[in-house]
This record gives C-alpha cells, sequence and structure tokens, in this order.
C-alpha cells in the first residue's frame, strides 16, 4: 500500500473505502485456515530467522490441537486494533515483518511523521508471546541519511546472513515527493535492534520496485520478492552472499496486477502471498504455491479469506513452533487512510491459517487470536464482533442525558441535541464497524436511517454535529476511543471529539466537535458494545 501512485497504475483513485456494509448489511461470509512443519532451533537462529519467520521445537500441529495452549502460557490477541507497548504508546511496525532470536520475536516496520505520510523512522520492537511488545530501537531514522529525509520507507524487511553474521534490512524506497523511483533501500547491522547502517538506495536489475519482501530458504539463499513496472509483474532475485545486493532474477509473474508478497514454506510447499493492488483499499488476497521455489512451476493465484482480507492487505506470514508443533499466522495491515486516517492510525490483523490440503491455504476472521509461542500454537477464540451493526444508545457521562435526534425528524441538515433518556427511537442509533473487529464506523439513526454527520466536512472546532444521508465519507467515520469504561467519539477526518456545547444539564443542547480532552461533557457510555 502507498500513498503516492504513479500515473500509469490504474489504481489511481480516491481515498474512499471499499467492502464496508451500509446499515444493517450482512457481512459476507468467510472462509478458514491453519497447520505444521518442523526444523532444528541453531537452523532457525541462522537461517528462518533470517527468513523473518519465527521458528522453535516442537512436535505436530496435530498434537497442538489435541493438547491445546497451556493457559499460564497463551497470550491473548484482540484483532483489528492497533497495540499499545509496554510503555503505553502506540507500536507503529505497519508493513513490517518479524524474526526470532533467541526466543525473542523482533518486529519491524513502518513508523511515519506525525499526522502524516513521510517516512519517520523502521521502528523495532521486541516480545516474547506476540501480544505484549516493548520499543527496542528505530534502526533506520529520517536522520541516518541526506537521502532519507524526505523520503518514503514502505514495507522493512530484516533478515539473518548467517555466512556474514550480519543483519540486513530490505525495504521499498521512495522520494518523498511523488512515486517515480521505485528503488529498494537497504541497510545493514552486526546487531539485530542495532542502529543499521544506510547502504543506499537502487533499482534492482534496473527494474522498478515497490512492495517487495525478503526471504531465506531452507539452504540460506536470499531472495528479494518485488512489484515491478507499476505492480503489473512480480518478480523474484536472488540476493548476493551477503544479502546486500542483487545476483540474479530468477522468475516473473507477468501481468497479474499484485502487491504485498509474503513467502513462506510449509511441508516442501512454497507459499507465496498477495494482494490486488487497490491503493489503500483493502481487497481479495490470494496465493499461489510450488514445489520448487523460485523458479516454479506455480499453481495459478487462489483466493484467500473474503473479499477485503477482513479489511486488511498481508505484510507477512509468520512460522511459529513449539513444543505443540507448528502454526502460521496471516499478518496483515489495516490502512487508516480507508476511512480518512493516516498510515500510523492503521490496525493490525492477525488470523490463524488452516491447510486443508498440503497446497491449500484458508483463513477465518475471529475477534480474538490465543497466542501460545511456547507450545507453538495460534488459535482463532469464537465469539466477539464480527462486523455486523450493533444497536446502542450514546449517554453522556457529564450530563446522564442522551444523544437524540430533535423531534425524530428524517430532514437532512438536522443537528442533534441531547435530551433525557426516554428509550423513544430519536435515540436508538446503530454502530457499523468499517471492518470486522474495527473500532471505526458509521453511526446512523434507527428512526431516520440518517448517519451522524460533521456538516460541510468541517474541521474546526464548534462545527455542528448532526444528521445526513449515509454516503461513507470521512466525516461520517467515528472512532470508539476508550477512556476507562466510557468512550470519546472521535471524528476521522478532523480529529476532533463529539461534545455537548452548552449548559450541562440542560435538555435541547447541541452537539458539536471540539478538542479532544477527556472532559465528562465529551465522554459516552456506550451501552450493548461488543
Amino acid at each position: 500500500m502507498k500513498f503516492f501512485k504513479p500515473l500509469e497504475e490504474e489504481c489511481l483513485q480516491p481515498l474512499v473505502p471499499v467492502g464496508i456494509s451500509t446499515l444493517f448489511d450482512q457481512i459476507p461470509q468467510k472462509e478458514t485456515s491453519m497447520s505444521p512443519a518442523r526444523r532444528s532451533k541453531n537452523r532457525a537462529l541462522a537461517l528462518a530467522s533470517a527468513a523473518g519467520i519465527a521458528i522453535a521445537a516442537g512436535t505436530s500441529a496435530a498434537a497442538a490441537q489435541a493438547q491445546g495452549p497451556t493457559p499460564q502460557d497463551a497470550a491473548i490477541f484482540d484483532n483489528g486494533s492497533q497495540i499499545t507497548t509496554t510503555d503505553g504508546t502506540l507500536m507503529h511496525a505497519h508493513g513490517g515483518g518479524i524474526l526470532e532470536v533467541d526466543d525473542t520475536y523482533y518486529m519491524v516496520g513502518e513508523n511515519r511523521v506525525d499526522d502524516g505520510f513521510l517516512f519517520n523512522a523502521v521502528s523495532m520492537y521486541s516480545s516474547t508471546d506476540l501480544v505484549n511488545w516493548t520499543h527496542a530501537n528505530d534502526i533506520l531514522t529520517r536522520n541516518s541519511d541526506p537521502d532519507l529525509d524526505p523520503a518514503n520507507i514502505e514495507r522493512p524487511k530484516v533478515v539473518y546472513n548467517a555466512e556474514h553474521d550480519h543483519y540486513v534490512m530490505w525495504a521499498h524506497k521512495e522520494n518523498g515527493s511523488d512515486y517515480i523511483d521505485a528503488e529498494v533501500a537497504v541497510a545493514v547491522s552486526d546487531t539485530v535492534d542495532g542502529d543499521y547502517v544506510y547502504q543506499g538506495a537502487f533499482r534492482p536489475l534496473g527494474h522498478e520496485s515497490r512492495d517487495q519482501t525478503v526471504y531465506v530458504d531452507d539452504d540460506g539463499t536470499g531472495y528479494l520478492i518485488s512489484a515491478a513496472r507499476s505492480n503489473y509483474d512480480l518478480h523474484i532475485y536472488r540476493l548476493t552472499d551477503d544479502f546486500l545486493g542483487i545476483d540474479e532474477l530468477v522468475h516473473v509473474f507477468e501481468g497479474d496486477h499484485r502487491e504485498a508478497p509474503a513467502v513462506f514454506e510449509r511441508d516442501g510447499v512454497h507459499f507465496l502471498v498477495t494482494s490486488g493492488a487497490s491503493g489503500w483499499n483493502a481487497n481479495q488476497q490470494q496465493y499461489a504455491t510450488t514445489e520448487n521455489f523460485p523458479e516454479g512451476p506455480w499453481s495459478d493465484w487462489q483466493n484467500v479469506g473474503d473479499s477485503t482480507t477482513f479489511g486488511s492487505q498481508t505484510t507477512y506470514v509468520a512460522e511459529i513452533s513449539g513444543s505443540a508443533g507448528t502454526d502460521y499466522m496471516h499478518m496483515g495491515d489495516r490502512w487508516g487512510p480507508q476511512w480518512g486516517g493516516t498510515p500510523n492510525d492503521s490496525q493490525y490483523v492477525w488470523l490463524p491459517l488452516e491447510f486443508p490440503t498440503p497446497t491449500s491455504v484458508t483463513m477465518d476472521w475471529y475477534a480474538q487470536l490465543s497466542i501460545d509461542t511456547a507450545a507453538g500454537t495460534v488459535e482463532g477464540l469464537p465469539g466477539g464482533d464480527d462486523g455486523s451493526p450493533w444497536g446502542t444508545t450514546f449517554v453522556n457521562e457529564g450530563s446522564g442525558r442522551c444523544l437524540d435526534v430533535p423531534g425524530g425528524t428524517a430532514d437532512n441538515g438536522t443537528v442533534l441535541h441531547q435530551w433525557g433518556c426516554w428509550g423513544g427511537e430519536p435515540q436508538a442509533f446503530s454502530f457499523d464497524p468499517v471492518y470486522p473487529g474495527s473500532e471505526v464506523g458509521s453511526i446512523a439513526n434507527t428512526a431516520t436511517g440518517k448517519c451522524v454527520d460533521v456538516f460541510d466536512q468541517s474541521t474546526e472546532v464548534g462545527a455542528p454535529v448532526g444528521q445526513w444521508g449515509c454516503w461513507n465519507g470521512s466525516n461520517q467515520r467515528f472512532k470508539l476511543d476508550p477512556v476507562g469504561d466510557v468512550y470519546q467519539v472521535v471524528a476521522m477526518h478532523s480529529g476532533l471529539c463529539l461534545q455537548i456545547e452548552g449548559p450541562l444539564y440542560a435538555d435541547g443542547v447541541a452537539i458539536v466537535q471540539g478538542e479532544c480532552d477527556g472532559a465528562p461533557h465529551q465522554l459516552w457510555s456506550i451501552p450493548g458494545k461488543p
């Protein structure tokens, strides 16, 4: 995914979400996914760690299914949300990948400038359970080299080179003003979480390179897989022995219009997972397989997940091995610009993969995962928010009064107000998440069928909030931001919060947007929230 698009791409389009259900639409049924493979611990640190795939010792996935996660070892991951680190800050590792070193998982990814799209850092985080993450370092920053300020650095991946005993980062690089460079950037460090030394940027063998990943096979050979020719082709290159350069172009997927590649191997079968090219908007993820990586022959592309990959775009597939076997986990980004946010607003969608046959993979939605890295198991937990609209009232914490449509009128442009809670339809609303598990969605009144709207898409403090016909605009997208047991309702286009404007305890006081400060007049209880 990217912000700028070359003019020749057919995916140049406005940032309007796709796959978002209208009020009370049913979310499409999903497919399913998950299972095993086995390698030695030492080789994992030297080779599979380099491939960015988490490896540990274990037995079989069948045993993992029977045994299940050990309660004291399993950690619960909340899907379709942002991740808060152990120091209380948001984790920005979008478009990234994972590698394992000495039983610790390291995740790298995109960290953009605040409220923008330009490169700030490639940030690295560490975890032993894949749920609780600690900021380890900003391994590359815009101050690392003059070539990086300004710049766009996307889809960074770090691999370990056993022969040279160093860690190498590859990423997609643009110049920060347009999307015509289509280069790879390379950096290197002697330690996994050190300051990486920038080696420069170039087009591999003269070809464009956009969305990309790097992968290290069982024999220690490194590969770059990248989108070329404005995303219409997908190239696989063999890396040089030190992983710092390109040796040879070894395979081309021509004319398939795929991006966001991720590679993994299971029981001798290599899977290449990709998305379509549709800007920031989520689309159908597809995969191809081969038993002769990388030359092929490769299978045809097959769908996995639902038509929007549950609102996400693949960035990586993690292989998690332990005492009970090996499981595989899709790691995707639910990009913030889909609903009017920025890349730093993006959320994480991680889902277990299932393997009905040796050469097929499926994936289903789960609101929560149980991840046990010691056992090597990733299991979806039943229940939770499935993405369907749900009904509620909005009760102001300061006044105890309810969000209300005056007189229940269906007129566009009606300013919402607060009124004593009486249980009538003018006070009944439905929240429709943009995707399963999302805290961002539209709010519609049950009586009128109209959506809560910041009029004229205003970003001004004090702008009135009312109802208008639902049209999926960013001024009709709101985030339910928890503050203890209540919520701020944040307008995605402005970053401002819905609040009462006037005497706190008076009926008929209008609703406007204001600077989010957590005061009682802009906090709302939302009974019935999943």
